[in-house]
């Protein structure tokens, strides 16, 4: 089965991501098919790369970069949602004229076209958070 994932909550603030993480990384070893990640509304907050939990928490950013980097996930932070929360990769840095970007290690960031596309092309797309 071909998997979408939406994530709409913040990682510290809602189980969403934790949730999401889990079935993502159980459908994967189940041999289904993740074909994208988007992230949406405070779901953003997900792919900053300054997030530093305490030494004991869990590191939801991290889990979700070796993921990607394990299966090849597509994870996809909307534009305008990162925009309003500070989050920029190095092209949209500088596009805003930024002298830095914090955006995390296997997400990028673009527009909603990529979770119509997701909707369309999943056998289900799944949504975590409000």
């Amino acid at each position: 089965m071909k998997f979408g994932i939406v994530v709409n909550e913040g990682p510290y603030t809602h189980e969403a991501s934790d949730t999401a993480y889990q079935f993502s990384k159980a459908a994967l070893e189940k041999g289904h098919e993740v074909l994208r990640v988007f992230f949406y509304h405070d779901g953003v907050n997900n792919g900053t790369r300054l997030t530093t939990p305490p030494q004991d928490d869990r590191h939801i950013t991290n889990r979700w970069s070796e993921l990607a980097e394990q299966h090849g996930l597509d994870l996809v932070v909307c534009i305008a949602a990162a925009q309003r929360r500070g989050i920029v990769d190095p092209d949209e840095a500088k596009r805003q004229g930024k002298d830095a970007n914090n955006i995390a290690s296997g997400f990028r960031i673009s527009g909603l076209g990529q979770l119509i596309e997701v909707g369309i092309q999943a056998d289900r797309l799944m949504v975590f958070g409000d």
